[in-house]
């Protein structure tokens, strides 16, 4: 498995339905975490994770060729891009 550069630019969404809710979760608590022994690593990951759910687009997913939007999300997408 290679990593495209010039995929990396490319804005498409990537980030399937489930995935967006596990990362908010996730970031929401890491944020939440972060605040009491305020560790500046916890706090920039979890607003990594909540920014790539927000968005929808993963840099990572990107320069991997990886998707996790199920087939109906991506025809959604590209409907909702058109109008």
């Amino acid at each position: 498995m290679s990593f495209d550069y010039k995929r990396l630019v490319k804005f498409e969404h990537n980030i399937g339905l489930k995935d967006k809710k596990v990362r908010m979760v996730s970031g929401l608590v890491l944020l939440f975490f972060s605040l009491f022994p305020g560790s500046v690593l916890l706090l920039v990951a979890g607003a990594l994770l909540v920014a790539t759910s927000y968005f929808g687009w993963c840099p990572a997913y990107s320069g991997f060729n990886h998707n996790s939007l199920g087939q109906d999300q991506v025809v959604e997408d590209k409907v909702d891009a058109q109008s």
